[in-house]
């Protein structure tokens, strides 16, 4: 607020930016300099606890911005469906792709959406499409997960395109590692095998994302 008589021989108003701005660095330093030595200790605590309040505000905003909106009930639903099925064509029931991968179970924060992306692009583009079903009834529920993990892959590409989906090193080693247990074995007993682990990634999503209803 503007007051006459704050300077001498003009108002506070009529004076130039330049030299109200010189006011202002001359007088902040005199007032500070008179608060007493506790005022000015919990001044600088109360700022250090707001700056750290607002740097894990920005962090938590940064880790929970890339929403999956899916309805993951229903795909979890489905697969319990067919997963003793699937899970009885594995011809190689000591190997496994996804289900003991300890580098899954220790991704960091930051690079979970990245290896969300990954994974989905490795089950729509390989998974699904590697393999074949014979049973109308179990290929309608694959289908059905596969169109929700397109939903999910096109969500996570449009964070990407905003660079809110980060992609580092760690990120890439880590789905590298699940393609190369992959082409390890036949390409049908491979998407068999995927498919039977579906539910240890359904779980991975469940435990490190904020999935939202699409309902």
């Amino acid at each position: 607020m503007c007051t006459e008589g704050a300077f001498p021989h003009r108002s506070a108003c009529s004076l130039p930016l330049t030299h109200v701005h010189t006011h202002i660095h001359v007088c902040v330093p005199v007032l500070w300099g008179s608060v007493p030595w506790g005022m000015k200790l919990q001044c600088v605590s109360l700022w250090l606890l707001g700056t750290i309040l607002i740097l894990c505000s920005v962090d938590n905003h940064g880790l929970r911005r890339c929403l999956i909106s899916t309805d993951m009930h229903h795909i979890e639903e489905s697969f319990q469906e067919i997963k003793r099925a699937i899970q009885a064509k594995d011809t190689f029931p000591n190997v496994t792709i996804l289900s003991t991968l300890e580098t899954l179970q220790i991704i960091k924060p930051l690079d979970v959406c990245c290896v969300t992306k990954n994974l989905l692009e490795f089950y729509v583009d390989r998974v699904f499409k590697d393999h074949q079903e014979p049973n109308p009834k179990i290929l309608r529920k694959v289908s059905s997960i596969a169109n929700s993990f397109l939903y999910m892959q096109k969500t996570l590409r449009q964070c990407q395109e905003q660079r809110q989906c980060h992609c580092r090193q760690e990120a890439t080693n880590a789905t590298r590692v699940i393609h190369d247990n992959y082409d390890q074995l036949e390409v049908r007993a491979a998407a068999i095998k995927s498919l039977g682990e579906l539910d240890v990634f359904l779980a991975w999503i469940n435990k490190n994302h904020e999935v939202t209803s699409s309902a």
